[in-house]
């Protein structure tokens, strides 16, 4: 162990390293309910489009080249940050490899080597993620089939804040729907009843608020 964390912090592994504490820090604030999975992230329309915020400088140069790209390496079907992080483990891995049975301790020598261990960490996470293209397909479904569910009473099962994602259970033609949900103002317990009220597509989750019924 001791010598693996000696080897992170060599300096022809440290942008390795760094990259890959980068995105441990992530989902450390995902656990603990600071930042949502789809905090960052971008989309891809089926016309291939590429969204971001701001805009689009009329100089008649195509994004379809990049659009395929991304759709290529999955991005648009899961979120950007499931994709970076299966590209920076195995870099950080291959650089760590790399650089012990080669004997390298320079920098620069390692930033070299960089770019292969890149490219091949791209196409080691695009079929890492193909189990995870089919899980938000199937999740992209369920909020499809949950869309009936605004409106609906539900019973909250997980506690939930403005900012703490919970769940809730709405019976929909007497079948049990299990919805992500947060709270729109006061927070909710297990066990209350809640109106579903809308749907937030950036934290893909639904809004509910306390509900009593007459």
């Amino acid at each position: 162990m001791t010598e693996v964390l000696l080897a992170a912090i060599a300096p022809p592994n440290l942008i390795p390293t760094g990259l890959l504490v980068f995105v441990l820090l992530y989902w450390l604030t995902v656990i603990v309910g600071l930042l949502d999975l789809k905090t960052v992230d971008l989309s891809i329309s089926d016309h291939n489009h590429f969204y971001y915020d701001g805009h689009i400088p009329h100089d008649g140069i195509s994004t379809s080249w990049l659009n395929g790209a991304l759709a290529f390496f999955n991005l648009g079907r899961i979120p950007l940050m499931v994709f970076l992080s299966f590209v920076f483990l195995p870099l950080w891995a291959g650089s760590v490899l790399v650089n012990y049975y080669t004997g390298n301790t320079s920098l620069l020598l390692g930033l070299a080597f960089l770019l292969p261990l890149f490219i091949g960490s791209l196409f080691v996470a695009k079929f890492l993620t193909l189990p995870f293209v089919r899980l938000f397909t199937a999740l992209e479904k369920d909020h499809d089939a949950g869309a009936v569910a605004i409106g609906k009473v539900c019973t909250v099962l997980l506690p939930t804040t403005t900012e703490q994602l919970g769940q809730a259970s709405v019976r929909i033609d007497g079948a049990p729907l299990m919805l992500n949900v947060r709270s729109t103002n006061a927070p909710l317990a297990k066990g209350e009843t809640a109106l579903v009220i809308d749907f937030d597509t950036a934290r893909r989750c639904y809004l509910i608020e306390p509900y009593n019924a007459a």
